[in-house]
Order: C-alpha cells, then structure tokens, then sequence
C-alpha cells in the first residue's frame, strides 16, 4: 500500500475516500465535484486510492494533485472495495472520514452538510444520505424505485432518521461517513465481502450498539451505467447479495419486524438452512408463476428477484455447511422435524 502526494502538517475536519478501479474516464468528475465545495473554513483533504488499475487512472490522478495540495493519492494492490476503502482509512487524518465511489457527483455542499450533521448529532457514529440517479440512457418502465437497491441508488424521504438495529435502514458507502473511531471499535470493512461490505460493516456497528443518522441534505448523484438497466443485471446481483447475506446470516438475526435481534438459539434448520427461507422460497415462488400469468409485471419482477435472493443465499449455506455423512437425509429430515414439534409443545406448555 502506497501513498503519493505533498502531504502538509495540518488539522483536517473531514477525510475524503475516493475508491477507483478502471474508471479513469468517470474518475475526473467525481474528483472535481468534491474539489469545488462551498465548503467555508472547514478544511479537508481528498485521498483517491487507486485499486490497481490498468488505464489511465493514475495519469488523471496526478493531473489533480499537480494543483491541489490537499489531494494524494493511495496505491492499493489487492483487489477488491475492502481492500481499497481500508486503504484510504489507513492514510486518511481527520476526526471524521467520508466515501464515495468513482461513478459518483457529490452535491456542492456535501462536506458542509456532512460537518453539520456530525456537529449538530454528536451522538451519531455514522452517517447516510441520499443517493440519486442520472441516467445515461431512459430507465426502462419497469424499473421502479423497488429496483433501485442493484443500483446503489437511495432515497429515504426528506425528513432525517436515526439508523440502529430497531431500524436497520443500510446507507451504503456510495454516500456514507463514520467518526474515525468507530473503525478502532468494530474493526475494518472486512476483505471477505466483495460485495455488501458495506452491509457487513453497519451490521457489526448495529450489534455494537452504534447510531447512524440518514440526512437527505447530504445528497450525491450516481452515474447509472446502461448495463444495470438491464433484468438480467438485476437477476445476478440479487443471487450475489443473497449469498454475501448469507455469510452475515442476515435473514437469521432479523426479526419479522425488520430490527436487529440476534439469532434465536432453537431455529430449525434443514442442511444448515433456517426452515423459513425454503419457506420464502416457496411463497415468492408462487407470487411469481401467478403474477406472470396475470401479466403483473412489477409484481412477477420483485418475486422473481426474490427467488433468485433466496436462491443464492440457501446455495452459500449449502458450501458453508460441513457433510455430515453419518446422518441421512431422511434422518435429518426426522431429526429436523422431531425438533420442531419439540418447540411447539415447549411453547403451548408456556
């Protein structure tokens, strides 16, 4: 991991991490955007960690930091976002460190909003806001804000909300700020997840008891690639996250009303999966073989990427679960059902 730039001996309010990979083209917009803030006395700096790219992503790098002192830039080798956004933690020297992506534009007050929110919320860890689209070709009519989560896009309302694990709404690091310390108490954006490291992140500051904060003044817009515009997209990021989610038991430790409460201890299990998501499976699967015949097209689209969630999140369990070949499958069918009866009695005698 190294790290170029003309690196001055001052206070900063507010870090900036810009995560690249290959987008050099995207890259000097999304640098200039954070570089002309009406940002008054609050003073930053930017670090763009350059994931090991192939293009020109170095040369647009260093055309910045030639008229910039407050702008370096990280080399980091490893693949992956973890590996990169660890990158620029590691180098970042303010109090307060802020991400975005490459593909993203951050409004004109976006660091002054961001110093604001922290100011005025010293009980908050870390902070979201919203995520907007700019289409570089027409959405197609049925991708609705239901089909904005594979787009990284978000927006919460206009009103700010407090996030925790009674409400667990993801802020994902497309547009999101954490008080330094926070990485000293939970650790890391973990190299394990490729993809929903940000998830993994707010799940361990959630157990951890931590408050975010959403606040729709802190808005970016996102550079929506034609690519993800496509059903086919939607199909395989939604099998990807059902697995990353899968790794996180997600589904296990969130109750039915959506809060973060752990996992019960006497959940039946069929090889390692919780009963209820073959459950899920079987109910979003009917939603979409009825919808498809009624030609309900929204309703056919969300089950079927409800399926295909729910399919990638059993097939990750299924490799994380150790054979057991003493035991059958019509044993553990038996055994499996042998235990649920067991919880129903307990919980009738209670």
């Amino acid at each position: 991991m190294q790290l170029e730039g003309r690196c001055m001996v001052q206070d900063y309010d507010i870090s900036v991490v810009i995560t690249t990979y290959n987008r050099c083209d995207m890259l000097a917009e999304a640098i200039e955007s954070v570089l002309e803030q009406q940002h008054g006395d609050i003073k930053y700096e930017v670090i763009v960690v350059d994931n090991n790219s192939t293009d020109r992503t170095r040369e647009v790098i260093e055309g910045f930091m030639a008229r910039n002192v407050n702008l370096r830039c990280a080399f980091e080798p490893r693949q992956g976002v973890p590996h990169a956004r660890n990158a620029g933690i590691a180098h970042a020297r303010a109090p307060i460190i802020a991400f975005f992506d490459d593909d993203i534009r951050v409004s004109s007050n976006w660091i002054a909003n961001i110093k604001r929110a922290f100011d005025e919320h010293p009980e908050i860890d870390f902070l979201g806001g919203k995520i907007l689209p700019r289409w570089k070709t027409a959405p197609p009519p049925w991708l609705t804000r239901d089909h904005w989560w594979p787009l990284a896009l978000l927006d919460y309302g206009d009103v700010p909300v407090y996030v925790t694990a009674d409400n667990p709404l993801c802020l994902p690091t497309a547009n999101a700020s954490f008080r330094r310390e926070v990485f000293d108490r939970v650790g890391l954006f973990a190299p394990d997840f490729s993809r929903g490291e940000d998830h993994e992140l707010l799940l361990r500051l959630w157990q951890d008891g931590r408050r975010g904060l959403y606040d729709p003044s802190v808005v970016v817009v996102a550079e929506v690639q034609p690519e993800r515009l496509q059903e086919r997209y939607h199909l395989r990021w939604n099998a990807t996250t059902g697995r990353y989610n899968s790794l996180m038991h997600l589904n296990e430790i969130m109750g039915s009303d959506g809060r973060i409460v752990g996992e019960p201890p006497d959940m039946i299990r069929f090889f390692g999966v919780p009963a209820f998501i073959y459950k899920d499976l079987m109910v979003e699967t009917r939603k979409w073989i009825g919808a498809s015949i009624m030609g309900r097209k929204q309703t056919s689209l969300r089950s079927r990427n409800a399926v295909w969630y729910l399919l990638g999140y059993i097939s990750k369990r299924y490799e994380n679960t150790p054979p057991q070949p003493r035991l059958s499958t019509a044993s553990e069918i038996a055994s499996s059902i042998k235990a649920l009866v067991l919880k129903k009695l307990r919980r009738d005698v209670k």
